[in-house]
């Protein structure tokens, strides 16, 4: 499970916005001169993200809250949204230039009409089995002290 730490800001029926300060590991990274994370992370400036998720622990607002999503939902999210997409343009843009008899321009616009497939059953696909894609609560991080009254 990939997990981040994270401040609740607010509450919304039963789910809560969680805001994370994005973290960036990039200074003890030995590929850090060729990734674009690092760019990515330096134009963002750590910058806050806020999430709603469901809120099955009952935490409340200013508590400290960890959220996890599984490797295994992160991967088949990833594959919605980026490979399905390309794999439909490709196999359009194949099937657009063999049933036009080698020509272009019915290739490329084959290629869009199968990509913008990709991203409409992407979004079927995620809206049936959303719940599985989404992170979650998974404990509250309450600080104690003994020598508080």
């Amino acid at each position: 499970m990939i997990t981040e730490t994270g401040k609740v800001i607010a509450e919304k029926g039963e789910c809560v916005w969680v805001q994370t300060i994005r973290a960036s590991a990039c200074q003890s990274c030995a590929a850090r001169s060729g990734c674009g994370q690092r760019v990515l992370a330096s134009a963002t400036g750590g910058r806050a993200n806020q999430i709603l998720v469901p809120n099955s622990i009952n935490a409340r607002v200013g508590d400290e809250v960890t959220i996890g999503i599984d490797e295994r939902a992160l991967l088949g999210a990833s594959l919605l949204v980026y490979a399905l997409p390309l794999l439909l343009m490709v196999v359009a843009s194949v099937l657009g230039h063999r049933l036009s008899g080698g020509q272009d321009v019915p290739a490329m616009m084959a290629a869009v009409v199968g990509l913008a497939a990709g991203f409409w059953g992407g979004r079927k696909l995620q809206s049936r089995v959303g719940s599985h894609y989404e992170p979650r609560l998974v404990r509250v991080n309450r600080i104690t002290s003994a020598n508080c009254p």
